[in-house]
């Protein structure tokens, strides 16, 4: 199979896993794109920041930094704290990431919540090349995420759009990749650990802080466990 039909096919064969995300990212992304366009940035802002930081909390939070003139060691301590997370999912990412010669740097860069659950639910079809395959679908999702901060950039000067409550379409997409892990993976030990950890650090240290020490204590639990779930 020669090199392009070998890249077509795996484009294909991911596309489709990448369309739940889409309308989210989209609509986030337009959210987004609006409330940059009110603070005096335009169309080309969105896009650079889509494509270069491609992170949406820290973008949120980027234009109050930008307007407030912040220094970049706060920038960078905010960065590393609100994007700890990843992190954790790089380490788990190291075996599969190992293959992508070239296209390392990218994948690494394009690791966002939403790409990482779809890396470890979907796989290829038989004989598509699994590193294109996982490219694309970091690709399509970075794609989504472009469009939907450029588009509300140019219309946010147009429109009065109320962001309130838009970021539940982000938690409702979590949902439905989790119930989709849950009916295709067996036995269900992880997924029960994992929300057992995220409830009791949830209870401890409440909303706003439990994310972090949630993927630490189950990167540990699991990790003494590997052996018996493998």
């Amino acid at each position: 199979m020669d090199k392009k039909r070998k890249i077509l096919l795996a484009l294909k064969d991911a596309f489709p896993h990448t369309i739940p995300i889409m309308l989210g990212y989209i609509l986030m992304g337009i959210a987004f794109g609006i409330l940059l366009q009110k603070s005096g940035y335009n169309f080309l802002w969105a896009f650079f920041m889509a494509v270069f930081i491609y992170a949406g909390t820290m973008q949120f939070i980027a234009v109050g930094l930008l307007a407030s003139n912040a220094g970049i060691w706060s920038v960078f301590l905010i960065a590393l704290m609100v994007n700890a997370r990843q992190i954790f999912y790089s380490i788990s990412m190291l075996g599969s990431f190992s293959k992508m010669k070239k296209k390392l740097p990218y994948m690494i860069h394009s690791l966002t919540d939403e790409t990482f659950a779809l890396f470890n639910l979907k796989k290829p079809s038989k004989d598509i090349d699994e590193s294109y395959f996982m490219f694309f679908i970091a690709f399509f999702n970075h794609l989504y995420w472009i469009i939907g901060c450029v588009m509300g950039a140019m219309i946010g000067s147009e429109i009065s759009f109320d962001t309130q409550g838009i970021d539940f379409i982000m938690t409702a997409i979590y949902i439905v990749i989790f119930m989709d892990q849950w009916k295709s993976a067996s036995p269900h030990t992880p997924a029960v650990i994992g929300v057992i950890v995220s409830l009791i650090c949830l209870f401890l240290f409440g909303a706003q802080n439990f994310l972090l020490p949630s993927l630490v204590l189950m990167t540990l639990v699991l990790g003494k466990l590997r052996s018996k779930l493998e």
